[in-house]
């Protein structure tokens, strides 16, 4: 069985269309996943230097994370991303890595997120870390 969502942007706060302010779930198991970064599964590099290549990377992560739980990205209640070095001028790059990770697992990237602008991560070549909450039955 799967979680059931409602999506929500409430009247009195801004109305994004890349993001919801809310999301409201039920399910009975909380998944709180450890950031995601662009590597693949044997730990190997992936978009060195590219920051749409690192995005679409985490977020297929998280998808592979919550698909060996019996979920999917479907699941995400909620996500973190931290970006090294922020500037608004990264929102398309940000966007193209998005766009093409929801296109290959087939899902509706769109989940309330804080982005964080940072100074590095947890390696030098990391441009971005994504975490993720969900809830699945």
């Amino acid at each position: 069985m799967r979680s059931a969502w409602s999506w929500v942007n409430p009247d009195g706060l801004p109305k994004p269309e890349v993001y919801r302010q809310l999301s409201i779930a039920t399910g009975s198991r909380l998944v709180f996943l450890a950031g995601q970064v662009a590597r693949d599964a044997a730990g190997n590099p992936i978009g060195e230097g590219d920051l749409a290549a690192q995005v679409e990377q985490a977020y297929l992560n998280i998808g592979t994370a919550m698909a060996g739980i019996g979920g999917s990205f479907d699941d995400v209640a909620k996500l973190t991303i931290y970006v090294v070095d922020w500037s608004p001028d990264k929102m398309p790059l940000l966007g193209e890595g998005v766009t093409r990770a929801a296109a290959k697992l087939g899902v509706d990237p769109v989940k309330p997120i804080t982005l964080l602008g940072v100074a590095a991560l947890g390696e030098p070549d990391l441009l971005v870390e994504v975490e993720a909450t969900a809830i699945i039955d």
